[in-house]
């Protein structure tokens, strides 16, 4: 039953009238009425007060190749993981530039494998009617182009890396709305064709049904995004300008070479201060993964101050972070600056956008929708005064395509980092030894990978 009296909270016209009287008698409407008419309301309540920190003056920062670009398409998870893996690589061999990891590779294996876990998905709650929450919620994300930590890991685990020359970018693969569409449009039937069948005879194996569908989504991948390589030469040349060639690779030996178990050392910590998530605790998504047999997200969730601690902890030992955080607001592309104290919407329209982080999280304020990688922190007194980030949506935005977020940005909308083990302490460690709880597939944690 609703509990609101329609009467009295109906917008009547006298009630508008006030409003208007209210609105007209504030000079200050006049002013930002004029000025929004020509300009966009972030340029309006912009402060430059703290332009000043966007100087790349770090007190740990690591020197890094060149920024990728993801373009039109969501695979920031996938070029901040490349971009850790390629600064190993690059560290081993004296690469100092040109050398980037393909991502055209990791992103066509994604989407198969994605295809295949949405699939599974679907028969695994075939009796489900297609109004159910989550069944919904799985047709309606569908598969998209983001994901997780461990989801990057599954992929390279299993079909290793090639550099970029070995598969280039196709336009598919730069402007991935087309292609996300017809796949989606796919699983979509295969969900009513599977449903249909398994109503006509509920002893029917879904499983074929579903190596079929695999099959043209295939066909549909490799001619937008490309022939994946089984074999390569790897060229590159070192900092003393010397050329080197490696003949004969194939993804998974040129992965064993290079990183190997090395990507098991990583593990994901969360900064999450909801009710529903108690600290020093791990979880995990419901339905929410790509390789179906390989391992499950997990976050263990830890508070900001530690997480920070650590990231310092991995910046100071000399690598880089992956993170996770919300960049939807308080960014100024052109300085390449992140800060919400820039932007002054209460003085303009009485509004204070930032609140508590949990509830920006429980009330779908906030959730984390980009991933990069962290290079450097300025420390003064061992607190952080701002941050470097190394972003991927090319060199033509912010610092050649770095970016700074002050210390207020990064506190609130920051949600993920990705840290190595070694750095962890005994509590931590062990806590990731317990079984993860499991969150519902559309909790604030998973968007990532939407």
């Amino acid at each position: 039953m609703k509990k609101v009296n329609v009467e009295e909270n109906t917008i009547t016209g006298e009630s508008f009238n006030a409003l208007n009287r209210r609105y007209m008698a504030n000079p200050r409407n006049i002013v930002l009425r004029h000025a929004l008419c020509k300009n966009s309301i972030s340029s309006v309540v912009y402060d430059q007060k703290n332009e000043v920190e966007v100087l790349n003056n770090f007190s740990i920062n690591l020197k890094t190749l060149p920024v990728a670009n993801q373009k039109a398409s969501g695979r920031c998870w996938i070029f901040a993981g490349l971009n850790v893996l390629r600064e190993i690589i690059a560290n081993k061999l004296n690469i100092t530039k040109d050398f980037e990891l393909s991502q055209n590779y990791i992103a066509l294996f994604d989407k198969l494998e994605k295809a295949n876990y949405l699939m599974c998905s679907i028969i695994d709650l075939i009796d489900s009617k297609p109004d159910d929450r989550v069944f919904m919620y799985l047709l309606s994300t569908g598969v998209g182009d983001g994901g997780q930590w461990d989801m990057f890991r599954n992929l390279v685990r299993k079909y290793g890396i090639v550099p970029k020359g070995a598969m280039e970018e196709t336009y598919q693969s730069s402007n991935t709305r087309e292609s996300d569409a017809l796949l989606n449009s796919f699983i979509r039937q295969f969900a009513a064709e599977a449903q249909k069948a398994y109503k006509n005879d509920k002893s029917k194996d879904l499983s074929l049904l579903k190596d079929d569908y695999l099959d043209k989504i295939y066909g549909l991948l490799v001619n937008s995004f490309g022939v994946p390589p089984t074999k390569f030469d790897f060229e590159y040349t070192d900092k003393d300008n010397k050329y080197h060639i490696e003949s004969g690779l194939t993804p998974i030996s040129f992965f064993n070479e290079y990183i190997g178990d090395t990507i098991d050392e990583y593990v994901s910590i969360i900064n999450s201060p909801t009710s529903d998530k108690p600290f020093l605790k791990t979880y995990t998504i419901d339905y929410l993964g790509n390789v179906i047999e390989g391992k499950i997200i997990t976050h263990l969730n830890l508070p900001m101050d530690r997480v920070k601690e650590l990231i310092i902890a991995q910046l100071k030992g000399g690598d880089v972070v992956w993170f996770g955080s919300d960049v939807a607001g308080y960014k100024d592309l052109v300085t390449g600056l992140w800060d919400d104290l820039s932007y002054d919407y209460m003085s303009a329209f009485d509004m204070n956008l930032k609140f508590d982080k949990a509830n920006m999280l429980d009330y779908r304020a906030s959730a984390m929708n980009h991933a990069m990688c962290i290079t450097g922190v300025n420390l003064k007194n061992n607190v952080p005064t701002k941050w470097k980030i190394e972003n991927s949506w090319g060199d033509e935005r912010g610092n050649k395509g770095y970016f700074i977020m002050s210390p207020s940005w990064f506190d609130s909308y920051v949600y993920q980092a990705v840290i190595l083990k070694k750095y962890l302490n005994d509590k931590e460690i062990a806590a990731l030894k317990e079984k993860p709880t499991v969150l519902d597939p559309w909790d604030p944690m998973g968007t990532l990978a939407l």
